[in-house]
């Protein structure tokens, strides 16, 4: 019985967690990062504030645990389409894709965990995510060059200018505004412009996107 009383009280804790994070998100999605604090987060969750500095005893904190829940997301979607693609290239395309379209989705919020103006400590939190994404990238970029998909070249730099051209060129503030029309048309753009940097052949680069459908809920 005790043990089934704590496994009810570990699950308890673990929903009101994701609950705190949920709340936090939506606010970042709305707002932006810089409204993330903990009374409005608090508010947004219908619990305490004393609650939610339980679970994170500084904004950082809370900050930091959106900053990799998003991360974790999605990175899990951009693995899930490689995954699906039928060989290292079309993997490779797959995820890009699969990552733009759902950035551009998000836009608010991919912005406000990624590159939002805000304090110096939620920099190296980004750095973090950002770490992750071009390691997954660059697996993929491997794995191409491994099967002869791509000429040779020092993955890891490729992959991190990758990850640069996605977060600019989709969300930064130079990047162009886009509606639900052209959401599609940005996010091959991009996904060309990655394959041809890779050294993939303009025809070949081509077919690979117009191969790779955008996700339907990512392109409205």
């Amino acid at each position: 019985m005790a043990y089934r009383r704590t496994e009810r009280v570990l699950q308890h804790l673990a929903a009101r967690h994701e609950a705190i994070i949920a709340a936090a998100q939506a606010i970042a999605a709305e707002e932006g990062l810089g409204a993330v604090q903990i009374v409005p987060v608090a508010e947004r969750a219908g619990i305490a504030a004393g609650t939610v500095y339980r679970y994170f005893p500084a904004k950082t904190d809370l900050v930091g645990a959106l900053i990799e829940s998003v991360s974790a997301r999605e990175i899990a979607a951009f693995r899930a389409a490689a995954d699906a693609a039928p060989g290292p290239l079309s993997a490779l395309a797959a995820g890009l894709v699969a990552f733009a379209a759902r950035a551009l989705r998000h836009r608010r919020l991919a912005w406000a965990v990624s590159g939002e103006p805000v304090d110096a400590a939620v920099d190296g939190l980004r750095l973090a995510a950002r770490k992750a994404l071009a390691a997954e990238i660059e697996t993929r970029v491997r794995a191409a060059v491994a099967g002869g998909h791509l000429p040779e070249q020092n993955a890891g730099v490729a992959a991190t200018a990758l990850v640069g051209l996605m977060l600019e060129g989709l969300i930064g503030p130079l990047a162009p505004s886009a509606d639900a029309g052209m959401a599609r048309a940005n996010v091959q753009t991009i996904t060309l412009l990655a394959l041809r940097a890779l050294g993939v052949v303009d025809a070949r680069a081509r077919g690979l996107v117009v191969q790779t459908a955008v996700p339907a809920e990512d392109a409205a």
